[in-house]
Parts: C-alpha cells; sequence; structure tokens
C-alpha cells in the first residue's frame, strides 16, 4: 500500500467512525445541554483517528462484522479524546491548543473539560457493555477490561502521573520507555488487540498484535518527541516545543534526534515483522508503522 491509498484508508475510517460517534453524541436542549456540546467539541474535532483506525485493521484480520467494529473503534477514540481533553488542563500539560483549536477548557471552561472528558470515558464503557459490539457476553467483558486497564492506573492514567511526577528529572531510557508504554503505548496496544477479542482470535494472533502495539507505540511516540523540537505549532495543531520547555525526559532528548530517529526506524521494522504471522490482510498494520515515523504532525 503506497503512501497514498494508507492516506485515503486512513481517512475512510475516520469518517466510518465520526459518524458513529456524532450519532452517540446527540445535540440537546436543557441543563446538559452544556455538556454535550463539550463533548461534541473535544472528540468531533478532527485528528487522523489513528488508534480507531487500528482497531478496524485488526478486526479486519479475523472477518469481524464493520458494524462491531466500528463501534469499538468509537470507543477507543471517545478514550482517547477524554485524554486530551485532561491532559490539556492547566493542572496537567497545559496547553491552550489542541488539533488546530483552542482546548476544550480554554473554548468552554475547565470544568466543562473535566465533565465532558469524565463522561466521554464513561460513553466508551457503555458502547462496549451494548449488546450490539458483540452478541457474546464474554466478549464485551474482555473489551471492558482490556480498555479497563489501558486507560486506568496500569496505562493512561497511570503513565501521566509517572509523567507530571518526572518534569525536570533525568529518567534512564528504561524508566522513559516504561513511562511512554504506560502513557501512549497502552491504548494503542489494546485498540490493536481489540479487533482480536472481537474475532475471538487465538492466543498466537492475540501475542503477535500485543508485540506489534508495543514496537508501534513507542516508534509513534519517538516521532512525537522529534516533531516536539522539529515541527512547528502550525503543523502539530499543538504547541510545539512544550516538552523541552516543561524539563521532560524523552529518548530524543537522552538519544539526539538523529540516534533517536533510527531506533524509531528499528521499532518501526520490528513491528512490521511480527506480522509474519498474518498475510496481505495485514498490509494497512504493516504501512501504519511506516506512517508511524515517517508523518509530520
Amino acid at each position: 500500500m503506497t503512501p497514498l491509498p494508507f492516506a485515503n484508508a486512513l481517512h475512510q475510517a475516520a469518517s466510518q467512525v465520526e459518524k458513529v460517534m456524532d450519532a452517540m453524541l446527540p445535540v440537546l436542549q436543557g441543563p446538559e445541554a452544556r455538556l454535550f456540546e463539550a463533548m461534541r467539541y473535544a472528540s468531533l474535532n478532527g485528528g487522523k483517528r489513528l488508534r480507531p483506525f487500528l482497531t478496524l485493521c485488526s478486526a479486519a484480520l479475523f472477518d469481524v462484522r464493520e458494524a462491531c467494529a466500528v463501534r469499538a473503534a468509537a470507543a477507543v477514540e471517545f478514550v482517547h479524546c477524554y485524554s486530551l481533553a485532561h491532559d490539556d488542563l492547566p493542572c496537567m500539560d497545559d496547553d491552550d491548543l489542541r488539533r488546530g483549536r483552542p482546548s476544550t477548557h480554554r473554548q468552554f471552561d475547565e470544568a466543562a473539560a473535566v465533565l465532558a472528558g469524565d463522561a466521554l470515558q464513561s460513553l466508551a464503557f457503555e458502547i462496549l457493555c451494548d449488546a450490539a459490539t458483540h452478541s457474546d457476553p464474554y466478549v464485551r467483558c474482555e473489551l471492558v477490561r482490556g480498555l479497563s486497564v489501558a486507560a486506568g492506573a496500569h496505562g493512561m492514567a497511570g503513565g501521566q502521573m509517572f509523567d507530571l511526577a518526572s518534569e525536570n528529572e533525568r529518567l534512564t531510557i528504561g524508566a522513559i520507555t516504561r513511562l511512554q508504554q504506560l502513557k501512549t503505548g497502552a491504548l494503542i496496544g489494546f485498540s490493536c488487540e481489540a479487533g482480536a477479542i472481537l474475532g475471538q482470535a487465538s492466543q498466537q494472533s492475540r501475542q503477535a498484535l500485543h508485540a506489534y502495539a508495543h514496537d508501534f507505540g513507542l516508534a509513534f511516540q519517538i516521532t512525537d518527541d522529534l516533531l516536539d523540537i522539529e515541527g512547528s505549532t502550525k503543523e502539530l495543531g499543538k504547541s510545539a516545543g512544550k516538552d523541552v520547555a516543561a524539563g521532560k525526559s524523552t529518548i530524543v532528548a537522552l538519544l539526539g534526534p538523529e540516534r533517536a530517529r533510527a531506533q524509531a526506524k528499528i521499532l518501526s521494522e520490528q513491528a512490521i515483522n511480527h506480522l509474519d504471522l498474518f498475510d496481505e490482510k495485514a498490509d494497512p498494520l504493516r504501512q501504519a508503522a511506516c506512517f508511524a515515523i515517517d508523518r509530520r504532525a
């Protein structure tokens, strides 16, 4: 798959998922209307939708019904968008710009951003619990458990705490890798494994996707860190240079840009190798691993 078809596939997946997300966030009247407005603003404001793309691609490997896969993909994206709304808060990463627009707390206020994030996370689990996502209650429980771990203290939330606690500290490469696996890699991991859970895939297939996601997530984060120092605010849609200003330890800061770039390439290639178990249906995932290190935003 060449870059242009991949970009088209990514756009098509985003459109599919956004239709489902939009339908699940009605425009209401009454006291709670502002909350739904903030939820819509935080989640329907563009972005690559890479995590739901990974879910759709992994589900396609096991011939999961598209209607089921897109619901799980929407749940993943709602959790991702909740995390962005909260990460941008002044008490967290303190950023006024997200996806080229004012952050949710800047467009509304801090209370609305907190509540919107809370509600988006709750909505994700509501989706996964619904029989429309899968007829087998055991599969639905597996999905709920997997997303709970990815979003919780052993995943994103733990990674964010680790990140805040380590500002202006010099971390080892092992500690940085663990931080990134928690904060970024955990949800990417679930995004890839969700399709296998929906498809009730073999343990071997799930392990291959888990290994792919591990290396993909690290390569993706290294590229993010490179873009933070090399990209512009206009390109990124968020404030550039934030990590350096905050004194955060990154693999780029530790190794330097060129060695970090080489490491990201190695990780991308390793991620692709983990997909040897699968046929050409895994090509979109292979191309995603290339996209992770070649992107400019």
